[in-house]
């Protein structure tokens, strides 16, 4: 008895010592501080509206957009796979909290015994009842459930992340399907031109006030855009099949999309870059496995050291159910145990080798996965300044072009110019448009690709 009280005695001066050190989690954020410096703000000078959109899907007011992303997150196979990812590091990391705790096992057995001469026999039954409890003293088993807890918040991470990463897909491809559909309608357009210019063309040339090379260059020309309009309703087909395997329906090009993008919504605020390691739930993962990898190091440490255990057991035999309880017929015992690593080959050392150096695989991670998202925020606010302008100058060229053929086509008609500049005029226009379109689109993509990549609320 004495032996066991110097045994408890010893284990409460061991846990209390063992929990005066720095926790994990303490020296996790040191890690965390010392691996990377967030800068105090962004290098591109981005003046978001304060007052903007925290949801950015309504931000868009796309009722369908909503209901496509919907569809996506109760349909799309990854995301259902990282929901799985999430439920099991859940269930693993509970299962991990049971090796803190006693256990206790329940046996009942019975045996009939008897002589060959003689018809008698007896029997009996024994009921036993043990249990057995590690002392956590080196914090062994405590650090591998914070691994398992912190594991289980990185997968959390990682689902809300393909959340993300899933809106954002249905999004771009969405509106990819949008601007295909527009480029269609802008080459059927400029197909309608040519047959027109054709007709006018096919007049002068019965008149003699024009060449066949004239007809051959203007029949080129429509072939051309021809082609190109098939091109385009492919790549719509592609873009509605995309869209079909994101929403986890069959993969048929039948979706219906509307023909007209949705207005630029207002660009969020951008905040400050150390805000955006907090945010995004891809770093937060990443925090996670350096949390996973610095409880994996003590679990490996602590592994060369003692175990201490307390067993018991509880039990009785009879030859009468009704007196396997009877204080006679039962027996109890308290056990201490104490089990120490003598010889192993080294394999324990080796197992805090491989502990530490996937420690610091876990820190340098972090640190590219946080370089990555100051490299996309960074550009996202560049693109925006730069699609701006663009858009700005696009718009210029459309308007003049618009007004420089309207000027080809009467002085074609009249005779004053060739065919060969109205057409040159004619592609300069369409081009405008295709570009214009195209880089609306783009800003579409960059005001999604802005919200991913600051990790905003969604």
């Amino acid at each position: 008895m004495k032996l066991i009280i110097l045994f408890y005695l010893t284990s409460i001066i061991l846990l209390v010592t063992s929990c005066a050190t720095n926790s994990p989690e303490t020296r996790v954020d040191q890690e965390v501080n010392e691996a990377i410096e967030a800068p105090a703000t962004w290098t591109i000078n981005t003046l978001g509206d304060k007052d903007g959109p925290i949801q950015w899907l309504e931000s868009f007011n796309d009722p369908l957009l909503l209901k496509l992303i919907e569809e996506g997150n109760a349909n799309n196979s990854d995301l259902q796979i990282a929901a799985g990812n999430m439920d099991k590091a859940w269930l693993l990391a509970k299962q991990s909290g049971t090796a803190l705790k006693p256990t206790a096992d329940l046996s009942l057995g019975g045996t009939q015994s008897g002589s060959a001469d003689t018809a008698s026999s007896k029997g009996n039954i024994a009921v036993s009842l043990q249990v057995s409890w590690e002392l956590d003293v080196w914090g062994r088993l405590r650090a591998g459930v914070r691994a398992a807890e912190a594991s289980a918040q990185a997968a959390q991470a990682d689902y809300i992340f393909a959340q993300h990463s899933l809106g954002a897909n249905i999004a771009k491809t969405y509106f990819k399907v949008i601007e295909a559909k527009l480029q269609a309608e802008i080459a059927r357009n400029n197909l309608e031109i040519l047959k027109k210019t054709m007709r006018i063309t096919q007049a002068k040339y019965d008149n003699g006030r024009a060449s066949g090379q004239d007809i051959a260059l203007n029949r080129a020309n429509l072939m051309a855009v021809q082609e190109a309009l098939i091109t385009i309703e492919g790549s719509k087909r592609d873009a509605i099949r995309a869209l079909e395997v994101l929403l986890g329906r069959y993969p048929n090009a039948t979706t219906d999309i509307p023909n007209e993008l949705p207005e630029l919504p207002p660009a969020p605020p951008a905040g400050i870059p150390s805000e955006t390691l907090e945010r995004r739930p891809d770093i937060i993962s990443a925090e996670r496995q350096i949390a996973v990898a610095f409880n994996a190091t003590d679990q490996a440490k602590a592994a060369r050291l003692p175990q201490f255990a307390l067993t018991s057991s509880f039990g009785g035999a009879s030859n009468s159910l009704t007196d396997i309880l009877n204080p006679s017929n039962i027996a109890w015992q308290l056990g201490a145990n104490l089990m120490a690593p003598l010889f192993d080959g080294g394999k324990r050392e080796i197992d805090v080798e491989i502990a530490t150096i996937e420690q610091k695989q876990a820190v340098a991670d972090y640190v590219k996965k946080a370089l990555t998202a100051f490299s996309e925020v960074e550009n996202n606010l560049d693109q925006g300044g730069v699609l701006a302008d663009r858009k700005a100058a696009l718009s210029e060229v459309q308007t003049q072009s618009n007004k420089a053929y309207r000027i080809a086509q009467l002085r074609y008609k009249e005779g004053e110019s060739g065919l060969l500049d109205t057409l040159q005029i004619q592609e300069q226009l369409i081009v405008a448009e295709s570009n214009l379109l195209s880089v609306k689109r783009l800003q579409l993509d960059q005001r999604i690709n802005l919200y991913l990549s600051l990790g905003g609320e969604w």
